[in-house]
């Protein structure tokens, strides 16, 4: 039996290596607070999550797949629930069997016998699930499943298993017929069904001729119960062999349908949680890779979500027909958060999740990469300029066509002449490899040289800013600006650099700002500034 409930007709491959960029997508877009959401605690549940997460698929169908298999597990949530601790309970009751790593076969069967009869409550327990509720779904997959469950563990089967497991434990004996090669030594040794019923009591008394003849080993005799040992296990070899296959063979179904429910599992995890916190989710529509496609209404950074007190602001994006985004604007207005969004509903979307948008429409991508701004190396071994370089270098032998890269202040470890030179020539030459690309950016040189020469094909968004200097965190439809508003963070926070610079910060309602006020010496003071 298979599970399939990943994919329509195989199973999938947890033991597959991780994409070579998986660690940039976990740092950059803070994808540990995602699957800590989805696992709660359970270890097992994240690396299957992360997983599966990573694991991107590229056809429109196999993604609508699992968007139909989550949708039945949003509607019958208990039911999927109930189906994954069976399977939880399955591997806990079969690896509880006690037993040696023996070969003797006596020793194989008997445990083998043992967890195939826990197996086997496990299973009518699957069975009846799906007895109750195979009309109930409507997914394909889940459907198949349940329909596999009736069609291969009916009664009659189950029955059949009952009575052979109560046979292979050979209460009356085991039952061996051999033959006698040239040497007089035992060859063909078959396992034979015991007969039904007992000897005749005239038989027993020997009133009766003999059906069969017996001798009883002495019991000091150990060289005589060695070989009676012998003749038993090479008796019983092939049928221990048998049921210890089985054995594993249930186990691995077990195995794997605890792993596929285990996502789906960590996804109505993750679904009541954002519902708690009233954020808006939505299956996004999948595309085929061309032409470009990227509309949203909003979009949130569903990391940023589970983090915050407060709602987080979404927003709303059509980016049709643009192989190119720039995002400039204020600092401190969303940019990043934006991209995060982006690469993050990215994911979601292409492993068949839901995404925290109201709707969300985009290509299917070859693969999703990042390249953030980091922090200064600590060793001091090279500039942040050389590490950008060669982390794009190692991006550049990585990426193909049809993929998406996101870009957060790259290259701005230099000046702004060289900077946006650099940014412009990578930016091209992804563009020409057919590459989707995002990037925030607060060089102005190299927005606005895109927005002369390539404004048609380039959808440029802005952070926008109030006329407080207050930041509202959409973005908006607009060509950039030589100015990100650093000013408004330098007098939110008080700060000014000499005595005679006084003026008054812009702050919120209710907020008493820190000013820090330096002077000639080396000197400062932490004051609270009055409204």
């Amino acid at each position: 039996m298979k599970a399939h409930l990943l994919y329509e007709d195989q199973d999938f491959n947890f033991g597959a290596d991780l994409p070579p960029n998986h660690e940039d997508l976990i740092q950059d877009l803070e994808l540990t607070t995602l699957l800590q959401a989805m696992a709660l605690g359970d270890k097992f549940l994240f690396e299957v999550s992360k997983r599966v997460v990573l694991a991107s698929l590229e056809d429109p169908e196999a993604v609508v797949y699992r968007q139909q298999v989550l949708a039945d597990c949003l509607a019958v949530p208990a039911i999927i629930r109930k189906m994954y601790a069976i399977a939880v309970g399955a591997l806990e009751d079969m690896r509880g069997i006690w037993g040696y790593g023996s070969q003797n076969p006596s020793l194989l069967l008997s445990r083998a016998v043992k967890q195939l009869e826990v197996a086997v409550i496990r299973l009518r327990e699957l069975r009846k699930i799906a007895d109750d509720h195979a009309e109930t779904v409507h997914s394909a997959g889940l459907r198949m499943l349940f329909h596999t469950l009736q069609r291969e563990l009916d009664d009659d089967y189950l029955q059949t298993i009952g009575h052979h497991l109560k046979q292979l434990r050979f209460r009356d004996g085991e039952l061996i017929s051999a033959e006698l090669d040239g040497d007089n030594s035992g060859i063909d040794f078959v396992l034979r069904s015991t007969r039904k019923g007992k000897s005749s009591w005239k038989e027993r008394l020997g009133m009766e001729p003999r059906s069969s003849y017996s001798f009883t080993i002495p019991a000091r005799d150990d060289a005589g119960a060695q070989a009676l040992s012998d003749l038993t296990s090479r008796g019983i070899n092939l049928v221990a062999n048998a049921a210890a296959q089985s054995a594993d063979h249930i186990s691995s179904y077990f195995t794997m349908l605890r792993a596929e429910l285990g996502f789906y599992v960590s996804c109505l995890t993750l679904h009541d949680r954002l519902a708690a916190k009233g954020v808006p989710t939505s299956f996004p529509e999948p595309l085929p890779r061309q032409p470009a496609m990227l509309s949203t209404t909003a979009l949130s950074d569903v990391c940023l979500a589970l983090l915050a007190e407060n709602p987080v602001v979404g927003n709303d994006v059509n980016a049709d027909g643009k192989s190119l985004v720039i995002i400039t604007g204020a600092n401190s207005g969303g940019k990043s958060t934006f991209l995060r969004s982006v690469g993050l509903a990215q994911l979601m979307m292409q492993c068949g999740m839901f995404v925290a948008a109201v709707a969300y429409r985009a290509n299917l991508s070859c693969g999703v990469f990042t390249h953030f701004i980091r922090e200064e190396d600590a060793s001091m071994t090279s500039g942040r300029l050389d590490e950008e370089l060669l982390r794009m270098s190692a991006i550049a032998d990585q990426i193909r066509p049809n993929c998406i890269m996101l870009f957060n202040e790259s290259f701005a470890a230099t000046n702004e002449r060289e900077g946006s030179e650099i940014g412009r020539q990578v930016v091209r030459a992804l563009l020409d490899a057919q590459i989707k690309v995002f990037f925030v950016s607060h060089q102005f040189d190299f927005a606005e040289g895109f927005h002369k020469q390539h404004a048609d094909s380039t959808l440029f968004l802005r952070a926008e800013r109030q006329a407080n200097g207050q930041r509202n965190y959409k973005l908006a439809v607009a060509e950039p600006l030589p100015t990100s508003f650093g000013a408004d963070l330098y007098y939110r926070f008080g700060l000014w650099l000499d005595e005679e610079d006084h003026r008054p910060p812009t702050s919120g309602a209710g907020e008493a700002p820190v000013a820090v006020q330096t002077r000639g010496d080396t000197s400062a003071s932490i004051q609270q500034v009055p409204h």
